[in-house]
């Protein structure tokens, strides 16, 4: 018989590891790096997904996570999730991302997939998902960032790829990338009428 929490846990657990990985050998300047008009950054990104497992797997379902995360009250800065302040620091950070993903893998264990939790942001009528549809839901949330994690990361270095074991990519030269970039080039050219 197919263990469906099991499966979503290991996709959620996937996701979770490759955004750690985008960190990995990283200047502390490159791991905090606005790489985008709106400040996307690496180490921001993992910040904000802490904050996240906590609220979901955490108080949603009365299980409150037991640290403090002031960018994470009513009166915070807008944004603060999002990047990191100069005194706090990338270990302290992978380190809460650690202790709020060890939480909620404590909650999703320990419930049933229709167990249910309240989410007070969300409308009435989606107040009270179920373990299962915040699995989803969480697992979701941390692919798109991973996603956002893999574009920031490559223009960074050139880093690029699903993990560290399996960059899904294919196995080819710096020449070829080269050539398919330009050939990619040119199509959207023609296409733009250009």
């Amino acid at each position: 018989m197919t263990d469906h929490k099991a499966q979503l846990h290991r996709y959620l657990r996937d996701a979770r590891d490759a955004m750690v990985w985008k960190l990995e050998g990283l200047a502390e300047y490159e791991a905090r790096r606005p790489m985008t008009p709106t400040g996307t950054n690496l180490l921001g990104l993992v910040k904000h997904l802490a904050g996240v497992e906590t609220g979901y797997f955490g108080g949603v379902f009365g299980r409150p996570f037991p640290e403090p995360l002031p960018w994470m009250s009513e009166d915070a800065e807008l944004n603060s999730d999002l990047w990191a302040a100069p005194e706090e620091s990338r270990a302290d950070i992978l380190g809460l991302y650690e202790r709020a993903c060890a939480h909620a893998d404590a909650t999703i264990e320990e419930l049933d997939l229709d167990a249910t939790g309240t989410v007070h942001w969300w409308p009435e009528e989606r107040r009270h998902p179920t373990l299962h549809l915040l699995l989803v839901h969480m697992t979701a949330e941390t692919n798109r960032h991973a996603g956002h994690a893999d574009i920031v990361r490559e223009l960074i270095d050139g880093t690029a790829g699903l993990r560290r074991s399996n960059d899904n990519l294919p196995s080819t030269e710096a020449a070829w990338w080269e050539e398919h970039h330009a050939k990619v080039e040119a199509a959207a050219r023609k296409a733009g009428g250009g």
